[in-house]
């Protein structure tokens, strides 16, 4: 069976992007590399962040909705984004400077087995750094060195995602059966998978949890996406999912990657994307994030979708 390579991004929704960006880029130091829209509603910004070229498992992508309410947290949702560095030491350094900086965070504890600071983003997202301890990454994850954050304590990428659900174990059999996802750590309430035995960037972490189930809003998580090589690669997964029960949300060709969609039985809502072609694909990498970039199936709607669309600084 192939396997998955770890996460490719997560997609989540934001109240103001003025205030997103300077969170991301300007406290976070990662790059913001590309501004495009929604192309299911181009009337809405897609904003994506990540290391230099936004590796696949270094993406962390925004949608803005202005008029957007509070999260009322709950179940059956994705409730917590880890994010890889160095070391114990970055830990300490990143604490101190969210003390400086005004970021809600918490003191240096333990989650998923590693040292690790939580803290919040301007939406309230939950998200938690984790020591990497000199573990291996992708070897493709290429730094961004004009990012403001001493280069020893960059964020390297993504780690651990944790999802909320009250099904722990249709969850697990789901990624376990379909996937093959390893199981790293098992208890009565959680279970730590990995979608490559030994590695952090494609663990998923599920907590069971009753009660109602969460209403989204700013500071949630719309979906996970996973890590497919290639359009072949992606067709193999689409017929293994179909043969275990499920429907395919969509089947579509992003431009930078191709991507399918469906949900499973806890409501949670897992993209599949293939690693390219990627986001150089329309700019050159000292271009990136720098202008409004589109499908060239929305190139004829530029003038329209600009008028429309605020809060995008360059």
């Amino acid at each position: 069976m192939k396997n998955i390579a770890g996460h490719h991004h997560i997609s989540m929704i934001t109240k103001n992007l003025k205030v997103n960006n300077g969170f991301y880029q300007n406290i976070l130091g990662l790059r913001r590399v590309k501004v495009s829209v929604n192309q299911d509603d181009p009337s809405m910004v897609h904003v994506f962040y990540g290391d230099l070229v936004g590796s696949p498992g270094t993406g962390l992508t925004f949608f803005e909705m202005p008029l957007v309410g509070r999260t009322h947290r709950g179940t059956d949702a994705i409730t917590r984004i880890g994010l890889l560095v160095p070391s114990f030491e970055s830990l300490v350094y990143w604490k101190e400077r969210f003390t400086i900086l005004g970021v809600k965070h918490g003191e240096i504890t333990e989650y998923a087995g590693r040292s690790a600071l939580h803290f919040e983003d301007n939406d309230g997202l939950r998200l938690v750094l984790l020591n990497n301890n000199e573990e291996t990454v992708p070897e493709f994850w290429t730094e961004w060195d004009d990012s403001n954050v001493l280069p020893q304590h960059r964020i390297v990428g993504m780690g651990p995602v944790e999802i909320t659900v009250q099904s722990l174990d249709t969850l697990s059999n789901v990624l376990q059966n379909i996937f093959g996802y390893i199981i790293k750590s098992n208890s009565d309430n959680q279970v730590v998978l990995q979608s490559i035995q030994g590695q952090s960037f494609g663990e998923i972490v599920i907590v069971k949890h009753g009660g109602p189930k969460e209403k989204p809003g700013r500071g949630s998580v719309h979906h996970l996406a996973i890590r497919v090589k290639n359009s072949d690669d992606l067709r193999y997964w689409e017929q293994r999912i179909k043969d275990f029960g499920f429907i395919i949300m969509k089947f579509t060709d992003r431009y930078y990657f191709e991507s399918l969609y469906f949900k499973e039985e806890n409501g949670i809502v897992f993209e599949l994307a293939t690693d390219g072609p990627g986001f150089t694909r329309d700019a050159s990498i000292e271009e990136l994030g720098s202008k409004l970039e589109l499908p060239p199936f929305l190139e004829s709607k530029r003038k329209e979708i600009e008028a429309k669309i605020r809060g995008i600084e360059f």
